[in-house]
């Protein structure tokens, strides 16, 4: 693996419904978190901005939608 391959990862609140994203964060320095779906690893990736990514996140955690 070299440095600009994606190391994926799933959050540890993920449930084992199947509905899930993995995130490959090792990319952030390159500005992109690249964003796939968990049951189709071999799929598509969408590449958002870090700063994008940040505001989702931040977003999420303060519950600016509601209950998850």
């Amino acid at each position: 693996m070299t440095a600009s391959e994606p190391t994926w990862f799933k959050s540890s609140h993920s449930s084992n419904g199947g509905n899930c994203v993995e995130v490959a964060g090792n990319l952030t320095a390159a500005d992109a978190v690249p964003v796939r779906d968990s049951k189709d690893p071999h799929g598509p990736a969408l590449v958002f901005p870090v700063e994008a990514w940040s505001a989702f996140v931040s977003a999420v955690r303060g519950g600016e939608f509601g209950a998850l």
